[in-house]
């Protein structure tokens, strides 16, 4: 059972920088972000029945 509205404890503070810190870092490092490349190319929908495609 949680421990009810208490204090974080010295060690969870530290846990929930070092998460911080972690997510902050990795944010910087993919900034600006974008989507990944698709490796292959999905099949066409209704919509793209006009469009053609090379292979």
């Amino acid at each position: 059972m949680s421990r009810p509205h208490a204090a974080p404890t010295p060690e969870e503070i530290k846990e929930k920088k070092d998460l911080e810190d972690a997510l902050e870092e990795g944010l910087e490092e993919t900034f600006p972000g974008s989507d990944p490349v698709n490796v292959t190319q999905p099949a066409p929908s209704r919509g793209d029945g006009h469009v053609k495609r090379s292979n």
